[in-house]
């Protein structure tokens, strides 16, 4: 049964004629070398019935996140925007102000890096990305944690030293899916979601699974291990358009989490397909 008022908590768009995405390189990511924009996901977005979206950043470039406000602030599907700003800068909460303040600046419900790519696993913990973490918290806004499995661990100590920030993990803190692996990655989002500061994101599965041949049943242990540790009300779901179309349409894609959550309450369902996204980003009641 669809759920009402169904958020998705977790996309992107990009313009390649306004700069580069270089990450996206090689044969294999092909098919997503070209530009998306609401147009292209406002479509299947609607017919799935998602009344509400959260953009989130690509690059760590400044530019980018006011782009983002103003497409928002034109769209009437876009509820919200995870941005980027230099956490490292000593003026971050003047940035931040900023971009609150910048056309569309109301929209802004957090903020993200590109930790997945630091080569220092505790890059979180460094003093300086601290201080732009509280300004962050400061600012009311979220923290999305994009971050691989190994870097779990320096994520649940910077959980511990600022509670007064909500760290909201992306894509369950890409678990191993290919290779089949779940531990250590079980045992570490288990302690993170002991801290009641941090909500989890049920989004990123079938590109971490092998592309080809990934099906629900092999999925269905890492959406469990996140359901138990997080339970439904600090539980998102997020399609990670379009990137997740390397692997399955986005029909598929929340299909996919449908059957993942099929033993749910009614309640559980609504948290997890739009009301923890609504609450965590404080986005406006459908």
């Amino acid at each position: 049964m669809p759920q009402p008022n169904l958020v998705d908590a977790h996309h992107h768009f990009w313009d390649l004629s306004v700069r580069d995405q270089e990450w996206i390189t090689g044969p294999a990511m092909a098919p997503i070398r070209r530009d998306f924009g609401v147009g292209d996901l406002e479509p299947e977005a609607r017919a799935a019935g998602v009344t509400a979206t959260v953009l989130v950043q690509t690059i760590s470039v400044p530019e980018e996140t006011p782009e983002f406000l103003a497409v928002a602030r034109g769209s009437d599907l876009v509820a919200g925007v995870v941005g980027w700003t230099d956490l490292t800068d000593p003026a971050v909460a003047d940035r931040l102000a900023e971009l609150k303040e910048a056309p569309g600046g109301e929209l802004l419900v957090g903020i993200r890096h590109q930790i997945q790519g630091e080569p220092d696993p505790e890059w979180i913990l460094r003093p300086e990305v601290r201080r732009g973490l509280a300004a962050v918290a400061a600012a009311g806004l979220a923290y999305d944690l994009v971050v691989q499995a190994h870097q779990l661990p320096a994520a649940i100590r910077a959980a511990e030293l600022l509670p007064g920030l909500t760290l909201v993990l992306d894509h369950l803190g890409k678990p191993r899916v290919a290779a089949g692996a779940v531990e250590p990655w079980a045992r570490d989002v288990a302690r993170l979601a002991e801290r009641p500061n941090t909500v989890c994101k049920l989004s990123g599965l079938v590109t971490e699974a092998d592309w080809d041949t990934w099906t629900v049943a092999g999925l269905r242990p890492y959406a469990d291990t996140v359901l138990d540790a997080f339970g439904p009300a600090r539980l998102m779901f997020g399609s990670d358009w379009p990137v997740c179309t390397l692997a399955a349409p986005y029909a598929r894609v929340l299909e996919a989490a449908r059957e993942m959550t099929g033993s749910l309450t009614e309640d559980e369902r609504a948290d997890v397909f739009g009301g923890t996204a609504r609450r965590v980003y404080g986005l406006p009641p459908a």
